[in-house]
């Protein structure tokens, strides 16, 4: 485990996205432009200390590989406890 003190972090995350078409015609669609994200830590460690730290939160953060990763996603639907198709 690294021993660092953080006095403070804080983070800013913003969703670029966009949501068009039409409920009533059954064209709703999504399309997102990209995250950003921000991060502001307030530490006494060292920098390259701090650098390594963020290095491995970034690489274990599940969000983050939900994005970056092109990952399957299986989708069932039930209704009235019966499959529905789409």
């Amino acid at each position: 485990m690294m021993k660092l003190t953080i006095k403070d972090a804080k983070v800013k995350v913003r969703f670029r996205k966009f949501l068009g078409g039409s409920v009533l015609k059954g064209t709703v669609y999504n399309r997102w432009d990209g995250v950003d994200t921000h991060l502001m830590v307030d530490s006494d460690a060292p920098e390259d200390m701090l650098r390594h730290l963020i290095k491995n939160a970034k690489a274990g953060c599940f969000a983050e590989g939900l994005i970056e990763q092109k990952v399957p996603l299986n989708s069932t639907i039930e209704v009235n406890g019966k499959p529905l198709a789409l």
